[in-house]
């Protein structure tokens, strides 16, 4: 991110109640992040919102269990996306262990199907016969598909969680929390979260019904599925509110205690992290990936493969295979990375430094479309505004698939919404939540609509919130700048999305500097108020020339692992000369 300045996070309320073995710093972090008693960070899962206020969730239950009772061919429909994979992981296994003696699943393929329950995909499963069709992570917008299941006399159920559109699909029961009449609390939960809370109501639905004793079947833990939940959760970067914060810890928790399934285990051991050290940033930044690398480019079955396998030599190589994959999908992402930055770089040289759209939209002849949200999201970091990427739907096709990344304060779905109701001949499909949305569009309409998403974001955002402000929890004091401070900071959270991980910032005189890896910088840095010096990194950080003699930086207090030896060091996010 091209930081602009750097600014401290107001705390509001006051924190109270708390044990002394909390670090005051902590609870200051806390604090920042609107939890002020223990309460808040609680992570218990009896503390979980209940799945009866899920609109919908009555019919979804008795559908299912009349088809577990029946024996009925079920074919869960999943996403491309780390979070489409573990929900569909979720589902296999949660109604097997439930049940179910005749569920599979299917990935839609991304350059014939295209997106969710559509109809080219309805028509694939049609040989397969299933008797109910279940969506996972999708299926809100598939109204054509939803119609021609139907039409078969396949009965469907969607479960999604992204934003429904005016008019929804006639299927037998839809469970999303962002329906206009659901009453559950959480509006953020994920498409893996609402599988996983389907499951939950069905048990107890099917244990009032005395489903388990009349098939001697053993009530199942569900609790065995958190890994997964947890993954998916963190990949799909949804808010962590308290609700979502209890599933990843709790999954978290399990995989520390090497009780995370064999696909787990296996991503966790080829992205060389520890099991019992495992962060919700792990499974973001190393775990994701890999998963979601096999839906860019390969077939999501590989990785839904990965998930579901109890057998720790197949999940190996499966997570092998999936490495594989991921390190040729940033080999594109660094390639496509380079030619938006030209695209950029060209405009402004044609039009002016500061001429750039508010609203940016980047397309490139042999992009591939599996990558461009990753583009999306790398030029929207470095620009701090919304960004779509494009890329040719096929070989032969007229159609542009294009993802979206926005910004805090500009709803990304909701601009492609207006900019539909305004222009209805330009999007073909479009879907998504408020920072990630994707759209399809035909080619000779690509300029008509980079000007229409423009306008939009013109009018939305205000010159302010065009600047990158990288948030700050303060200044550390030499004597907190220590080893078991940083080891509470990096099991307090699960940080992540609108709970972020913790920040610092300070002046610091650079004693020492040194290369390391063609492009790092480990520096020795002394604090301005005259303590001890501490070691310092930062990554990405050398272009060629030495750090200035004096910085201010924010940082993160970090620890250094290192031939079995750990230290604290600061991890430098972004330094500024004072």
């Amino acid at each position: 991110m091209s930081i602009t300045r750097i600014q401290r996070r107001a705390v509001s309320g006051e924190s109270h109640g708390w044990p002394e073995n909390i670090h005051p710093v902590l609870r200051r972090i806390y604090a920042a992040r609107g939890a002020l008693h223990p309460g808040d960070v609680e992570y218990r899962l009896a503390a979980l919102h209940t799945p009866q206020t899920l609109s919908g969730i009555a019919a979804a239950c008795e559908l299912l269990a009349n088809a577990l009772r029946d024996d009925r061919r079920i074919v869960i429909v999943g996403d491309f996306d780390a979070d489409g994979a573990t929900g569909t992981a979720v589902a296999i296994r949660g109604l097997r262990a439930l049940g179910a003696r005749h569920v599979s699943y299917q990935v839609p393929n991304r350059f014939t199907h295209g997106y969710g329950l559509s109809p080219a995909l309805v028509e694939t499963l049609l040989p397969q016969k299933p008797d109910l069709i279940i969506t996972v992570d999708n299926g809100i917008a598939s109204l054509p598909g939803v119609a021609l299941a139907k039409s078969h006399g396949i009965a469907v159920l969607i479960t999604d969680h992204h934003l429904p559109g005016l008019q929804l699909p006639i299927a037998d029961a839809i469970v999303n929390p962002n329906l206009e009449k659901d009453q559950f609390p959480s509006k953020a939960l994920c498409g893996v979260g609402v599988m996983f809370y389907l499951l939950l109501a069905l048990r107890t639905y099917l244990r009032n019904g005395g489903w388990f004793i009349l098939r001697s079947i053993v009530e199942p833990d569900l609790s065995v599925l958190l890994d997964l939940v947890a993954l998916g959760t963190v990949a799909d970067l949804v808010s962590l509110d308290f609700n979502n914060r209890i599933l990843v810890e709790s999954g978290l928790k399990r995989i520390r205690a090497g009780r995370g399934c064999a696909g787990v285990r296996a991503l966790i051991d080829v992205s060389n992290r520890r099991v019992q050290a495992i962060t919700a940033a792990d499974l973001g930044f190393a775990l994701a990936p890999r998963i979601n690398a096999a839906g860019r480019l390969e077939d999501m079955a590989l990785g839904i493969e990965c998930l579901i396998t109890d057998d720790a030599m197949r999940a190996q190589a499966l997570a092998e295979q999936l490495s594989a994959i991921n390190t040729e999908r940033r080999e594109l992402q660094v390639t496509m990375v380079e030619q938006g930055e030209a695209l950029v770089a060209r405009w402004r040289a044609a039009h002016g430094a500061d001429t750039l759209p508010v609203g940016v939209c980047l397309f490139e002849q042999d992009w591939h479309p599996g990558v461009v949200g990753l583009v999306a999201s790398r030029l929207k970091e470095s620009l701090h505004r919304p960004v779509v990427a494009c890329a040719p739907a096929g070989d032969d096709s007229d159609e542009l698939r294009a993802s979206a990344r926005s910004i805090p304060g500009f709803h990304i779905r909701d601009a492609l919404a207006e900019v539909d109701a305004r222009h209805p001949d330009l999007i073909l499909r479009f879907g998504g939540h408020a920072m990630a949305a994707g759209l399809s569009l035909r080619a000779h309409n690509l300029h008509k609509f980079a000007a229409a998403f423009d306008a939009v974001a013109q009018e939305r955002l205000a010159p302010e919130q065009l600047e990158a402000v990288m948030l700050s929890d303060g200044e550390l004091r030499a004597e907190d700048c220590t080893l078991d401070l940083a080891q509470q900071l990096r099991y307090a959270g699960p940080w992540g999305q609108n709970f972020p991980e913790p920040i610092f910032d300070g002046e610091f005189s650079v004693e020492s500097w040194r290369v390391v890896g063609e492009t790092h910088l480990r520096l020795k840095l002394k604090a301005v108020s005259g303590a001890a010096a501490i070691d310092g990194i930062l990554f990405g950080g050398y272009r060629g020339s030495p750090p200035p003699a004096r910085l201010r930086a924010a940082y993160q207090l970090d620890i250094n692992d290192w031939r079995g030896e750990s230290s604290v060091q600061l991890l430098l996010r972004h330094i500024e000369t004072t």
